[in-house]
């Protein structure tokens, strides 16, 4: 057993940096990047935690995980409790631990970060779920029960209302597989209802799948995190198009579902609108990272391949966490040269620091104060050249970001065989054209009390980006149980 340290000695301890592949070899496969922590390193990392009577932590974290109390039982070695208690607000640590921002949640707060480096609870999060997969020692039902039973007293301390409903029990649609549908289902699951996830794609988990690189998100971690919540009894149906293959009105009235949510995020890409887009080679990152992500689109004997990479050079434009995950796949499938063009200052990209670091360590070429005016072709229509222009920042704009100006006769060409526009996202007008009574705001997003997430259609909830616009998993993850309270208290 460790010993418990008194805080001073706390303090001394050093922050353990996350093991990580060499960034000349990983420019070269698709494994993931960071390894996680051993045993004895998230130990000592634990340690790091002054146990706050005041913990701010928890009020940095969208779902409100019970940090220091995890933390506290890493100490102890005590890591399948630790799953447990983190499982109480968070259905999918795994994914969570890695591509969550908690530099600018959760660690961000951390009493410990104001004097000295903060507590890295997101790797502590990522270990404590990789311990299990690799040392299983709870069973789905057992965890199942505990976290049913925890969750009912944390929800309410009406016994008998929880009691009523779980012997009449209700039915409830959840649409979307991402990190918002899949926090939802994982709630209501717990609480006794039954619920089926409605998937568009053949694949479950939503952007997780279709979005994340595998070196920053291995697919068998995304796999692992649904199977559980599938052996728990909640059902998935993948190949389903709400809006075509079956309509909102429909699932309420002829599927009989009690209650739908809607999670389906913001997967309708943006382009600059310049001349030239229409070129072969041009592609939005959502294409690009999907062909790879669930088309296997870098191997060669499958039937749906993006142009070749190899000996190309690849032009990225955009500066957000999608941007860096585009540059960052094209290194890996044999660029000459991998740029990443942004019209902003570095300071000024909303990408995360590390994938910043990770980037440039593996040779990725950053042209920042940069913008894309054209895109020139050959005969055969095929992308050849870019015309782009240097940009210098004037005053800040509405998102308090000194806003982008183009500086005067600086236009130069830049030879490019790929451009692959990763500028943000919209919504998709689908349930929007199919169902009435549900209220969009002017960018076709659904509109929703933020406190309940619910929509203006009677027994229908949304969150994530479908609500938001492009936003992080563990904020999606945050509405979607906001949501599952909401529809508890109305079917209760």
């Amino acid at each position: 057993m460790i010993e418990h340290l008194p805080n001073k000695e706390k303090m001394k301890i050093a922050r353990h940096p996350m093991p990580e592949q060499d960034a000349r070899a990983r420019r070269n496969n698709f494994e993931e990047v960071a390894l996680g922590y051993t045993r004895e390193q998230a130990i000592n990392e634990a340690q790091r935690c002054i146990q706050c009577k005041n913990p701010l932590c928890i009020d940095g974290c969208p779902v409100l995980i019970k940090i220091p109390e995890f933390i506290n039982l890493i100490v102890e070695e005590k890591f399948h409790e630790a799953l447990l208690k983190i499982k109480e607000d968070n259905a999918l640590p795994a994914i969570c631990g890695r591509v969550c921002p908690q530099e600018t949640q959760c660690e961000e707060k951390c009493i410990v970060g104001k004097k000295n480096d903060p507590v890295a609870i997101g790797r502590l999060e990522r270990f404590v779920a990789d311990y299990d997969f690799a040392n299983p020692s709870t069973s789905s039902s057992a965890l199942s029960s505990a976290l049913s039973s925890a969750l009912s007293s944390a929800l309410s301390s009406d016994q008998s209302k929880i009691a009523s409903f779980k012997s009449n029990v209700k039915r409830v649609a959840v649409v979307g597989s991402g990190p918002a549908g899949l926090a939802c289902a994982g709630d209501l699951n717990n609480w006794g209802y039954e619920v089926t996830v409605f998937e568009a794609l053949h694949e479950l988990g939503g952007v997780l799948v279709y979005g994340i690189p595998e070196f920053r998100l291995p697919k068998a971690i995304v796999k692992k995190e649904v199977n559980f919540l599938r052996e728990k009894g909640v059902v998935f149906q993948t190949n389903t198009v709400i809006g075509q293959t079956i309509t909102i009105d429909e699932l309420m009235t002829e599927e009989r579902f009690d209650a739908v949510f809607i999670g389906v995020g913001a997967g309708l890409p943006w382009f600059m609108n310049i001349p030239g887009e229409n070129l072969a080679g041009v592609y939005s990152a959502n294409e690009f990272l999907t062909r790879l992500n669930l088309m296997k689109a870098n191997i060669t004997e499958y039937d749906s391949p993006v142009m070749s990479c190899v000996g190309k050079n690849v032009a990225v434009v955009g500066g957000g966490n999608t941007a860096m995950d585009a540059v960052r796949t094209s290194l890996r499938l044999g660029t000459n040269n991998s740029y990443l063009i942004y019209r902003r200052s570095e300071a000024e990209m909303p990408a995360r620091l590390e994938e910043i670091h990770h980037a440039k360590e593996e040779g990725v070429e950053f042209m920042t104060l940069n913008n894309p005016v054209e895109l020139y072709g050959d005969e055969n229509g095929r992308l050849k050249r870019m015309k782009c222009i240097k940009m210098e920042l004037g005053e800040p704009d509405d998102s308090g970001r000194r806003r982008p100006v183009p500086v005067k006769g600086s236009e130069y060409i830049l030879d490019v065989d790929i451009v692959i526009m990763a500028i943000g996202n919209g919504s998709s007008p689908l349930i929007q054209n199919t169902t009435e009574g549900i209220d969009f705001n002017k960018w076709g997003n659904i509109i929703v009390n933020p406190e309940t997430m619910r929509t203006s259609k009677p027994g229908v909830y949304a969150g994530g980006d479908i609500i938001s616009g492009g936003a992080t998993v563990i904020l999606a993850m945050g509405n979607g149980r906001e949501a599952a309270k909401a529809i508890h208290e109305f079917l209760s």
